[in-house]
């Protein structure tokens, strides 16, 4: 339990930060610069039409052309994760479904005088039955929660590479254009 409460933690923390970071779209690296560099919108416009400034427009534009697909592929690993859970529920809730069905038609089946003991034998796989499914939904959850949670550790991870590949290429373009 406490291995579900720290990676349920670690995911809300990690969705929290990417969140937080996430200050403009990736289709404009000028307005993401600044936001990298930690300037007011007057300091990205010194990147003008120097080769040097060029140069860096272009490393920001890959730099957020990556994060993009990075963050897609973290997407598709939440969607796919959240898609098996899904399907494992649905699975265990069938075979309760199944198991319940066919405790309830032996309690139908029994003779009169052994309908008691029958009927407390159904009770007793359904019982079983429901224990086993939400078991199985549980642990469904689980393995769910571990796969977001990494895949939104990648996103903050992909996040914070293209923040640190934008600041470098102003940082680099400043130093051209200072000498």
């Amino acid at each position: 339990m406490n291995k579900l409460l720290a990676t349920l933690i670690a995911g809300l923390f990690a969705t929290s930060v990417y969140a937080q970071t996430t200050t403009a779209p990736a289709a404009a690296p000028v307005a993401t610069d600044s936001a990298a560099v930690g300037q007011s919108t007057a300091g990205t416009t010194a990147l003008g039409d120097t080769k040097a400034d060029n140069k860096a427009k272009e490393k920001i534009a890959k730099a957020d052309e990556k994060e993009a697909k990075d963050m897609s592929k973290a997407d598709d690993k939440i969607a796919k994760a959240e898609q098996k859970a899904s399907d494992k529920k649905a699975k265990a809730e069938q075979k309760r479904n199944k198991k319940v069905a066919d405790a309830n038609e032996k309690v139908a089946k029994a003779d009169p005088e052994d309908k008691a003991k029958a009927s407390a034998k159904a009770e007793e796989k359904i019982a079983k039955a429901d224990l086993k499914a939400e078991k199985t939904e549980i642990s469904a959850d689980e393995k769910a929660q571990k796969k977001i949670a990494g895949a939104n550790a990648d996103k903050a991870k992909a996040h914070a590479k293209a923040n640190e590949k934008k600041t470098e290429a102003v940082a680099d373009a400043h130093k051209s254009d200072a000498k």
